[in-house]
């Protein structure tokens, strides 16, 4: 069945099925197609999305992954990192209060000195995973 646009209904559930329709070229299953999308996207917090997607941010660039790498083989005073990455003290310092927001890493005083350190395990696993899917 060829689907015109005066087919297709004004609202946004009938829009929806009918751009599927036209996709699929099966109206029925486009219906259900979309119940369920809907279904799944009911179900999606937003602010979980905003929460998580600022953790990608702060892993998304180069120098942050990099103080990440390092903090695998365990705590590092600011000072170490700075040299290690050999960026100044207010760039390496910008970087990991990023990845400290982010909930990536810890930081502990120790006197005058901080000493960062990775915030879980699960940070040291999705880095693996990024790994394993960058070698596909």
């Amino acid at each position: 069945m060829q689907l015109t646009d005066d087919a297709c209904n004004a609202n946004s559930m009938g829009d929806a099925v009918c751009r599927l329709a036209r996709l699929i070229g099966n109206e029925g299953g486009a219906e259900d197609k979309v119940k369920k999308l809907r279904s799944i996207i009911k179900g999606i917090d937003e602010d979980d999305l905003e929460a998580e997607a600022e953790i990608f941010k702060a892993m998304a660039d180069p120098c942050r992954l990099m103080i990440l790498k390092l903090l695998k083989e365990g705590e590092l005073c600011a000072c170490e990192i700075m040299v290690a990455i050999n960026r100044p003290q207010s760039t390496t310092s910008h970087h990991l209060s990023i990845l400290k927001d982010a909930g990536l890493i810890k930081e502990r005083k120790n006197g005058r000195w901080s000493r960062y350190r990775l915030s879980e395990g699960a940070v040291i696993e999705t880095m693996n995973l990024i790994s394993i899917l960058r070698k596909k």
